[in-house]
């Protein structure tokens, strides 16, 4: 039953657009959780060529609260490549740049984001909301001024199960950023 199990989940991972929890994957399914755990652990090594198979391009992991297929990190150049040159609808230097101060110093308002990147950021923080990769969190008490966060998709896009994975920026910035060297669950 194992295996039947692990090809229908193979099949749902192919075609979901984020990760799938164990328990979805079980409803779905109709089989209990243990199933499918085993059945995912089959996949795993299935992929990674411990099973007598070639190791495969892409690899299962655990994102985001739940499982989804990746490619693997040694194909990361060559499948970047393809992506830069097939897809046209990359984010901007002015979104990344907003994202990563957003996904660092969250949650965080508008103003605060301007004020950090010395510019106007409205149409920036609209086009990152439109794309699903923030979202308002909550509501300055004082202020009143809506305040940002990322999302699970962002997580999901970066491959990392939360922001504590976020490497620190403080070493790849110029002196007087100390503000920056904060945990990035701030």
């Amino acid at each position: 039953m194992t295996d039947n199990t692990a090809r229908a989940i193979e099949a749902i991972l192919m075609i979901a657009d984020e990760p799938q929890s164990i328990v979805s994957l079980g409803t779905a399914l109709g089989v209990p959780v243990k199933t499918i755990k085993d059945a995912l652990a089959e996949l795993v090594a299935d992929y990674n060529g411990e099973t007598g198979g070639v190791r495969r391009g892409f690899e299962l992991r655990e994102v985001g609260g739940g499982w989804r297929i990746y490619v693997r990190s040694d194909y990361d150049d060559v499948v970047s490549d393809f992506v830069l040159t097939q897809n046209p609808t990359k984010l901007s230097q002015a979104a990344l740049e907003t994202l990563a101060v957003i996904a660092y110093k969250q949650p965080i308002s508008r103003g605060q984001i301007a004020q950090i990147r010395a510019v106007n950021v409205d149409s920036v923080v609209r086009t990152l909301v439109s794309r699903g990769l923030i979202t308002e969190v909550q509501t300055d008490a004082e202020t009143g001024a809506i305040l940002y966060g990322t999302t699970d998709l962002l997580l999901t896009q970066l491959g990392i199960n939360g922001l504590e994975e976020l490497p620190l920026i403080s070493p790849l910035l110029p002196d007087g950023t100390e503000d920056f060297d904060v945990d990035a669950s701030n």
